[in-house]
C-alpha cells in the first residue's frame, strides 16, 4: 500500500473490492436462478386466550397463569413446476393429535386438492403450551376425562370441553394457513444447507441400577442444524425452515412460550424482518438441552440455535431443482406381549398412581373391547425437494438413533432430514437399542400415556419395520437409489 501521498493505492483497493466480492459469490451463483419453484409463508398466533391446563408435565397442579411469549402456528407452501405443492405446518405446541391431522388432511384435500401425503404437521414439543389432547373414549357411556390426572375432578368437564374448543379453532386456522400460502404462492429459489449447535445432549445416563434421566454426555447425539431457504425473485429471504434434535424442556413455567425453538424463531424474524421462520423438531426424544431450568438458559438456548441458523443460510447453500415428490404410509407397530388381566388386576393394586391408572385403564378396556390393541399405526412420510434432499418424518417421540442411521443408509449422494413429533404423537418411539436398555424411553413412559393407552413397550420389531417403510417409501418416488 502506498501511502507516500496520503491515499490508497488504486490497485491494492480494487484488488480487496475483487476479494470482497468473490467472497459472497458461491452464494450469488447458488441462488442466481428459479428453477420454476412457487412459495409462500405465513403465520398466525395460537395462544389460548384462556389459561388452559399446560401440557407436559403431570406435576403441575394449576392451568396456565399467563404468557412469556406467544405461541405460533406457521405454514410454508411449495410449488414445483409441475403443480405440486407440499404444505408444512409447525406449531408451537407439545404434539400432534392424530385426529387433527387426519380431519385437516381431508378438508385439504377436498378445497385445495391437497394429497395427504403433500401435508407435513410437525410441533415443537414445547413443555410450555396448552393440553391438547383428550382420553380415546372406552364404551359408549364413558364419561370425559382430560390428559392429566392431577386436574381436579370438578374441573374435568370445562378442562375437556377447553381443550376440544381449542382443537376445533386449530383445525380452522390449519385450513385457512394452507389457503392463505396457496393464494400468495410467487416464484422463489429453495436452497439447502446445514449448520451444528450444541446445546442437545443425551439424557438416558447408565447407572447401576439402569438408565436414569440426566445428563449424558458420551451419549449418541444430533448436533446438525437442517437450512430450507426460500428466496423471492430479488433475492429477498421470505421462509427460513429450520430443524434441531432436542427436547423443548429448558424450563417448565406456568406461562405460555415456545421454549429455545420459540426464542429461536422470535430472534430469527427480529433479524430478518417479513422473514417467517418455521422450526422442525428432530429426532430428540432421547435428548434434552442442558443447562435447562430457567427463562434465561431457554432464551440463550435460542439464540445459540438461531446463530446456527444464520451459518446455515450463508454456508454455501445448494441450490434445490428438480420436481417435488411425497408419500405417506402408517407402519402397524406392534406391542409386546400384553399383561395377562391377573398381573393387571395384582397393578391396579399398586401405592404408585400411574401404574395403578395404567391397570385400571387397560381393565377397562379389556372389560368394554374383549381385548387390549395389539399394534398402532405409527405414520411414515418421505418427501424429495428435487434430487437434493430427502425429508423422513416419523410420528411419535422418536429416539436420536433413527436419525443417525437414516442418513448413514440414505445420505450418499442427498442431503437428508429427519424429524420425529410428525403428523401424530402417541409416545415415544425407541430403537431396538433403547427398548432393549429400557428405561423411560424404552418402555416405562407408556404407564404415563393417558390419552392412548399403550399396554405395554413395543415390540422388539419397531425399529426394522419403520426403517424398512421408509426405504420402501424412498424406492417408491425415486426408484434409482444412490
Amino acid at each position: 500500500m502506498d501511502i507516500g501521498n496520503g491515499g490508497l493505492d488504486i490497485n491494492f483497493f480494487l484488488m480487496r473490492i475483487r476479494i470482497l466480492l468473490l467472497s459472497f459469490l458461491p452464494l450469488a451463483v447458488c441462488l442466481a436462478a428459479a428453477p420454476g419453484w412457487k412459495a409462500a409463508a405465513t403465520k398466525v398466533i395460537i395462544t389460548p386466550e384462556k389459561n388452559l391446563w399446560m401440557a407436559g408435565y403431570s406435576s403441575r397442579k394449576s392451568g396456565a397463569k399467563g404468557k412469556l411469549q406467544d405461541l405460533f402456528a406457521k405454514a410454508l407452501v411449495v410449488e414445483d413446476e409441475t403443480g405440486a405443492c407440499l404444505a408444512i405446518i409447525t406449531l408451537d405446541l407439545i404434539g400432534v393429535p392424530k385426529s387433527l391431522r387426519v380431519a385437516v388432511a381431508k378438508e385439504a384435500q377436498a378445497k385445495f386438492n391437497l394429497p395427504p401425503s403433500h401435508l407435513l404437521i410437525n410441533a415443537s414439543h414445547t413443555h410450555c403450551g396448552p393440553m391438547i389432547r383428550t382420553v380415546r373414549p372406552i364404551g359408549r357411556n364413558s364419561r370425559p376425562r382430560a390428559a392429566y390426572t392431577a386436574i381436579p375432578s370438578d374441573q374435568t368437564a370445562r378442562r375437556v370441553d377447553e381443550t376440544k374448543e381449542y382443537n376445533a379453532k386449530l383445525h380452522l386456522t390449519f385450513i385457512r394457513l394452507i389457503g392463505d400460502c396457496i393464494k400468495n404462492l410467487q416464484p422463489v429459489k429453495l436452497a439447502y444447507n446445514h449448520a451444528r449447535c450444541g446445546f442437545a445432549m443425551n439424557r438416558r445416563l447408565p447407572t447401576e441400577n439402569g438408565f436414569r434421566n440426566s445428563p449424558y454426555p458420551d451419549g449418541p447425539v444430533d448436533h446438525e442444524v437442517p437450512v430450507l431457504q426460500v428466496r423471492d425473485a430479488k433475492d429477498k429471504l421470505l421462509a427460513v425452515l429450520f430443524g434441531y434434535a432436542c427436547h423443548n424442556t429448558t424450563t417448565g413455567v406456568m406461562q405460555f412460550n415456545g421454549d429455545y425453538a420459540g426464542w429461536a424463531q422470535e430472534y430469527l424474524e427480529a433479524e430478518h424482518p417479513g422473514t417467517v421462520a418455521l422450526f422442525v423438531q428432530g429426532c430428540g426424544g432421547d435428548q434434552n438441552p442442558y443447562p435447562r431450568g430457567t427463562i434465561d438458559l431457554a432464551k440463550k438456548h435460542g439464540r445459540t440455535l438461531a446463530t446456527a441458523v444464520e451459518a446455515g443460510l450463508i454456508a454455501n447453500p445448494k441450490l434445490i431443482d428438480g420436481l417435488l415428490r411425497a408419500a405417506l404410509d402408517y407402519v402397524s407397530i406392534d406391542y409386546a406381549t400384553p399383561p395377562t388381566r391377573a398381573i393387571l388386576e395384582e397393578k391396579a393394586k399398586s401405592k404408585n398412581r400411574y401404574d395403578r391408572r395404567h391397570a385400571e385403564t387397560l381393565l377397562e378396556i379389556l372389560d368394554v373391547e374383549g381385548a387390549l390393541p395389539k399394534n398402532y399405526p405409527v405414520p411414515v412420510q418421505v418427501i424429495h425437494f428435487g434430487d437434493r434432499l430427502t425429508m423422513v418424518t416419523i410420528g411419535g417421540e422418536v429416539v436420536v438413533d433413527y436419525s443417525l442411521r437414516l442418513k448413514r443408509e440414505l445420505g450418499k449422494n442427498r442431503a437428508v432430514w429427519v424429524a420425529g413429533y410428525s403428523n401424530d404423537v402417541m409416545g415415544y418411539i425407541p430403537s431396538l437399542r433403547v427398548l432393549r436398555e429400557g428405561g423411560y424411553e424404552g418402555g416405562k413412559a407408556m404407564r404415563y400415556i393417558r390419552t392412548t393407552p399403550h399396554p405395554g413397550p413395543w415390540a422388539e420389531t419397531v425399529e426394522r419395520h419403520l426403517i424398512d417403510r421408509v426405504h420402501t417409501l424412498v424406492n417408491r418416488l425415486h426408484p434409482k437409489r444412490d
